[in-house]
């Protein structure tokens, strides 16, 4: 609903019952709200009110103040969708008018807009998957391995231009199994980008080893090269290097390889890709995900594409990929028997999944190009906004603009930041605040943090920063719903900057 949609629905008591009848037949949403001069509420009216005046034999011309008093039921303008739903649903009604401390009428929540939610990045399956499961069970391939792995390892590799991949249950546990294999013991120290998902350092601690974060910085919102050398030469005095880097591409962007690879090679120290979030994603020319001596890839439910669940480690060295699947599967020996010397898990993708991965990436640069449309639709509609700052794509990259996301800019981005958010949450609209960076994080309280030559960019960046709904699956009007109630938060947003 846009701000002039929501003007027509707003109407004085002086209005008459015939001038109230032609206001609801023109807006078409059942609902017409009475305001006081100074604009709050001071009664809801609806077809079934002038049905009732009709029968009770009111004058058409008659004022709508004159008709009986009614306490209207509201929500506050800190309300939830979960909070609007259950109180359409308790009084059985259509429409729920959004109210500020002083009463006054700033929304409307419709149960007809909030029963069509709008997901921040669901799931976009076609044909091709289905072929693939359908294939599984008909050959009984349903347990854990099978052709679709086998082939799901194939065919990412060869997609990323990276020698091998071992396909397992999760990104996390391809992290984890990364950490293993790059040698990360007990008391280790490995350094890990900030702004991330915490899924990306709790193996850090699975390891027994100690993180260290490492700020992000402005032209990428990924890792700080400045930041990065930083934490090398303080870990280099105290007899702390690294065992690896975890470095994050972010929101579907590469981190600037070029200017982070050469400082861990100076120390010696390894690098493990976290392309997690960026699968898809190019870097001058080369696939994100192959930069490090081991890369992992996600595929969970929001990911840009899914096997419900899922993740892969690739690596350019054979015995690295061999390793992986090994520990992967309860480290068995090959014997006949089940024999084990060292702690294994169970982290192998299954047969049924790899097939949902196989007809997936046979899409992915479709989805891809979806998604940056998408990006590209809001920067486009939303180029007047000047409190808004796009995530930076710098010349060199290509992103998969997995998320669309920007920061607000101005004083106090943080609760306007909160008011945005729940603004569009009121309208069934899926919307989050970037990552929390990890160095925030109680779980991580205490652990170094390097930030940026500039400042704590990660925490300037979660203050003001906000991640539309971006999946691939996204329809016109879907994303002209998120671009009209995200004018009038931002119009909400001006004045409260101002």
């Amino acid at each position: 609903m846009t701000a002039e949609e929501f003007a027509a629905l707003c109407v004085a008591p002086s209005c008459t019952l015939r001038e109230a009848l032609a206001a609801l037949n023109s807006t078409g949403r059942g609902v017409l709200l009475v305001l006081h001069p100074d604009g709050r509420l001071r009664r809801t009216l609806t077809d079934g009110d002038l049905r009732r005046a009709a029968l009770n034999h009111v004058s058409d011309t008659s004022p709508v103040s004159q008709l009986p008093e009614q306490h209207p039921i509201t929500i506050g303008t800190d309300g939830t969708y979960a909070a609007g739903m259950a109180l359409l649903d308790k009084h059985q009604i259509d429409h729920l008018p959004v109210i500020d401390p002083a009463g006054r009428v700033s929304d409307v929540m419709f149960r007809r807009e909030l029963s069509q939610r709008i997901w921040l990045s669901s799931p976009h399956l076609g044909e091709e998957e289905t072929a693939f499961v359908e294939d599984a069970f008909r050959t009984n391939w349903i347990a854990p391995l099978g052709p679709h792995v086998d082939g799901f390892e194939r065919e990412l590799a060869a997609y990323a231009g990276i020698g091998h991949a071992a396909a397992v249950s999760s990104g996390t546990a391809a992290i984890h199994l990364a950490l293993l294999l790059l040698g990360v013991k007990p008391g280790d120290t490995v350094f890990c980008s900030s702004l991330t998902f915490v899924g990306s350092c709790n193996p850090i601690l699975y390891c027994g080893a100690q993180p260290v974060f490492v700020d992000s910085e402005p032209e990428t919102w990924n890792m700080s090269p400045a930041a990065l050398e930083r934490a090398l030469e303080w870990a280099q005095r105290e007899g702390r290097l690294p065992r690896c880097v975890i470095i994050v591409n972010l929101y579907g962007q590469s981190a600037d390889m070029d200017a982070l690879l050469p400082l861990c090679e100076r120390y010696g120290v390894a690098v493990l890709e976290d392309a997690a979030e960026s699968l898809g994603a190019q870097y001058k020319g080369t696939a994100s995900g192959g930069f490090g001596r081991i890369g992992v890839y996600s595929f969970n439910g929001n990911k840009i594409i899914t096997t419900s669940g899922g993740g892969m480690l690739v690596a350019d060295d054979p015995a690295v990929a061999e390793r992986a699947r090994k520990l992967a599967t309860q480290a068995r020996e090959p014997a006949a028997h089940y024999e084990h010397v060292e702690v294994g898990f169970n982290y192998r993708m299954s047969n049924v999944l790899a097939g949902i991965g196989r007809g997936q990436l046979r899409v992915l640069d479709q989805r891809v190009a979806q998604r940056r449309q998408v990006f590209d639709n809001y920067r486009k509609e939303l180029a007047d906004q000047s409190l808004v700052a796009w995530m930076p794509e710098p010349e060199g990259f290509r992103s998969t603009r997995w998320l669309t996301c920007f920061t607000l800019q101005g004083k106090d981005a943080g609760a306007r930041r909160d008011l945005v958010l729940r603004s569009l949450e009121r309208h069934s609209i899926e919307a989050r605040p970037v990552w929390k960076p990890m160095h925030q994080q109680p779980l991580f309280r205490g652990a170094p943090y390097f930030p940026h030559s500039t400042g704590d960019v990660s925490a300037s960046l979660f203050e003001a920063g906000i991640c539309l709904p971006s999946g691939s699956n996204l329809t016109p009007e879907q994303q002209a719903r998120v671009i009209e109630q995200l004018r009038r938060a931002l119009a909400e947003d001006r004045r409260a900057a101002a």
